[in-house]
């Protein structure tokens, strides 16, 4: 069996889609070594690939690689050539199911799957995406609201659509015992601080700040991530009067991320569109509890003993679920029971499941 792995990125950025990404290669590497099968990687967008990160997330079975650099016509050539004498393919993204289509059609036996992550998947589809959409074998949805949202805009038989939900890096460390959070309130949110990523709802929470400091006067709000919208954040910040209440950290490695999940008291990121949420899964590993909003596929992620659900956009419900977080006892076994349910493992069996042997599927009508 040999698989070929396609990734719009997967390690030139750290992006929701490329950490994922990372995720499905290191567990189709593990599954093939198991079945003694092959496995091959290409990228579109990616430079050149570190030698420690392809070791870190694949094995003896990955047997060939390229990277595209954003080339097109290079990633549709190296799909061509790479796909060889491959039995199926796996898509990283749904853009690249006309390139699977067209290797299919010229081997009539190879099966194909694509990983329908969010809002990529929440609009109409391309005739292009739609014809290949009728002879995908799996479409594996990260959540059961991107699931939704993929049989409405599209005809794919809900046998076809099964849920595969994300699961923590491998290499993020979920706690074995949780310290106590620093003695002043902290609210930590990570996100693209990017024009494009408003939804993010990075400017809400900060509009919630001062209800929650009337209540926890030394409450402070901090920020990780940079982006082009960085200096309105602040500038809003600046307006409100949280000169101090607001730190914005920038960009900060794994291992700092880690250490400012840690320190917090509660975690936040009141988005609209997220899939699904990775973040949540990283704080909750560190024992934290989570405020989401009920949006999306964060109320798959969020449960009641890891965390709280708020309207998205509405300042008074975000403010009020923060001083409901900040009060409430909560229970650090619980918050990290909930996350192993996402360890690495379990992805890798869900996603083992999800994948029957390769048959080619009956076209749908």
């Amino acid at each position: 069996m040999r698989t070929l792995v396609l990734a719009p990125e997967i390690f030139t950025t750290n992006g929701g889609i490329p950490r994922i990404l990372r995720l499905y290669l290191k567990a189709i590497c593990d599954i093939a070594e198991e079945q003694a099968g092959q496995v091959r990687l290409i990228a579109l967008n990616d430079t050149d690939v570190d030698s420690t990160d392809l070791r870190r997330y694949s094995n003896s079975s990955l047997d060939s690689w390229e990277v595209c650099s954003g080339s097109k016509l290079r990633f549709i050539r190296a799909s061509f050539k790479h796909g060889r004498g491959c039995d199926h393919v796996v898509c990283g993204h749904v853009a690249q199911l006309p390139v699977a289509l067209a290797l299919k059609l010229r081997n009539p036996k190879l099966t194909y799957d694509v990983v329908a992550h969010g809002i990529e998947v929440w609009r109409s589809f391309t005739p292009a995406e739609k014809a290949a959409l009728r002879f995908a074998r799996r479409v594996l949805c990260i959540s059961d609201y991107t699931r939704q949202k993929m049989r409405e805009f599209s005809q794919i038989p809900d046998a076809r659509a099964v849920v595969v939900p994300n699961g923590l890096d491998a290499y993020f460390p979920i706690a074995d015992s949780v310290a106590p959070p620093v003695a002043s309130p902290v609210i930590t949110t990570v996100a693209r601080l990017t024009k494009a990523d408003i939804y993010k709802g990075i400017d809400t929470l900060i509009e919630a700040m001062p209800l929650v400091r009337r209540a926890f006067p030394d409450a402070t709000l901090r920020i990780i991530g940079h982006g082009d919208d960085a200096l309105r954040l602040r500038q809003l910040a600046n307006d409100l009067g949280l000169q101090q209440g607001v730190q914005m950290l920038g960009f900060v490695s794994d291992a700092e991320l880690q250490q400012q999940l840690k320190q917090c008291t509660l975690f936040a990121l009141p988005s609209k569109k997220e899939g699904f949420g990775l973040v949540f899964l990283e704080a909750m590993a560190q024992g934290r509890p989570c405020l989401g909003a009920r949006a999306g596929g964060i109320p798959e992620v969020i449960s009641p003993e890891s965390g709280l659900l708020c309207d998205y956009g509405d300042i008074p419900s975000i403010a009020a679920s923060c001083v409901e977080g900040l009060r409430h006892t909560w229970d650090p076994n619980a918050i990290l029971a909930r996350v192993r349910d996402f360890s690495y493992p379990r992805f890798r069996e869900r996603l083992r499941a999800a994948l029957p042997p390769s048959s080619a599927p009956t076209r749908s009508s």
